[in-house]
């Protein structure tokens, strides 16, 4: 058994659910998180409040599964992530899980 994380922008939430199910994963959790990327100082200081901070929008997903269910998801997230129009990639990871109970 293993820990599967994928993190996609707010907009592939639905396709991210797609992506599980085309995996069969049935079981799996998620939850709303603030991506941020570290801006350009250029950036910084066109912005009315450079001291504030923000972040874009994003979810995270989580499933403990097994090699199987995962390589098929990874399979369907690199399809997903060659399709697509804008700079925002869908990021997995996986964690193996030493014990469990």
């Amino acid at each position: 058994m293993k820990l599967v994380i994928v993190t996609a922008v707010e907009q592939y939430q639905k396709e991210v659910l797609k992506l599980f199910k085309k995996a069969d994963i049935e079981n799996f959790s998620s939850s709303e998180i603030d991506g941020h990327k570290n801006a350009s100082s250029l950036l910084m200081t066109s912005n009315w409040f450079p001291a504030e901070k923000g972040g874009n929008e994003s979810s995270m997903f989580f499933s403990f599964t097994d090699d199987e269910h995962i390589d098929v998801l990874f399979v369907a997230i690199k399809e997903f992530n060659e399709n697509l129009e804008t700079n925002n990639p869908l990021k997995a990871v996986v964690v193996p899980i030493e014990k469990y109970i």
